[in-house]
């Protein structure tokens, strides 16, 4: 690229500033449409035509969208200070590499942006006790392909809660619940990656490499853990996603939860006196919740990016 102090900045290299499609990548393609893990869904910037002279008022608009950028991802820029007519023209000396690590930041996620809000969006328990296999699943839908690229490439993430409902069935109770409320806790399922704000009990599987970017039309096992509590160290429960079609033409994610009840005292049972489970061999009635962690447009997006709707995909126990 000729983009260096003492040369004419050409049409060509403006627009490749503002439209490349391959590495070093242009502003449109990380901030616009994009494609893959890139794209943000934000109003692409023009491109000039040859013979056009580059006004300060083009700068600006790419220097603002810039910012914009670096404001929701929270990455340090030095290029972007605006222009006005009359200006000597200058090399930005910064600017290519400024461009790069916006690009690099959307490819990765957004993993530092803060301009996230949060929707709940949609809950299933099964609807009894249970003593073999309890699985649940549910679906978030997007508008279209694009927009479900660039909310996980924005930062967003698909929330997955899993609890029981305890108070039931004794010693069970308790282990689902260290399983899922302690152990699990959030489940946060983004872009290149998949985070759980909980710790403790025996890690089987370990799927958070995993982000939605990974996902392919059959289930990837983002989380398995196995109860570390005495006499139920076969009991596990197990979180895993797919996508509808490959990234790109995806518009729907489905979460299932696999809780296992493996421990064989299924056939002790106590009189239902007061103050002692019914039916101490019962496994709680599980319940998974799934929340959007959605990017909003409090730091430069230009609107909130948010799924469309929801649906419980199955809900069994036996």
């Amino acid at each position: 690229m000729a983009y260096q102090a003492g040369d004419p900045i050409l049409d060509d290299e403006y627009n490749t500033f503002v439209n490349n499609a391959v590495s070093p990548f242009g502003y449109n393609h990380f901030a616009g449409t994009g494609s893959g893990e890139y794209g943000l869904g934000q109003t692409p910037i023009a491109t000039v035509s040859a013979t056009d002279t580059i006004l300060a008022s083009h700068w600006n608009s790419l220097f603002t969208g810039m910012d914009n950028i670096a404001n929701h991802t929270n990455t340090t820029i030095t290029s972007t200070s605006s222009v006005t007519a009359g200006d000597t023209i200058a090399i930005k000396a910064a600017l290519i590499s400024d461009l790069a690590s916006l690009a690099a930041q959307v490819a990765l996620g957004s993993p530092n942006a803060t301009a996230l809000s949060t929707n709940a969006v949609g809950s299933s328990t099964n609807s009894a006790t249970w003593n073999s296999t309890s699985t649940i699943e549910r679906s978030v839908t997007f508008a279209d392909a694009d927009t479900m690229r660039h909310f996980f490439n924005a930062g967003g993430k698909i929330r997955i809660d899993p609890s029981c409902v305890t108070g039931i069935d004794g010693d069970k109770d308790t282990v689902f619940n260290d399983l899922t409320t302690t152990a699990i806790g959030n489940l946060d399922l983004g872009s290149q990656s998949s985070t759980r704000s909980g710790s403790g009990e025996t890690l089987t599987t370990d799927g958070l490499a995993n982000g939605f970017h990974d996902l392919t039309t059959s289930y990837t096992t983002i989380l398995k853990l196995t109860s570390d509590n005495s006499g139920y160290t076969s009991n596990t429960v197990e979180i895993q996603a797919k996508l509808d079609a490959a990234v790109g033409t995806a518009v729907t994610l489905t979460v299932k939860m696999i809780s296992v009840d493996g421990d064989n005292d299924d056939t002790y049972t106590v009189p239902n006196t007061s103050g002692v489970p019914a039916n101490p061999n019962e496994a709680p009635r599980m319940t998974m919740a799934l929340i959007e962690v959605f990017p909003n447009n409090t730091e430069g997006l230009a609107a909130a990016i948010q799924t469309s709707s929801n649906a419980e995909v199955s809900n069994t126990a036996s």
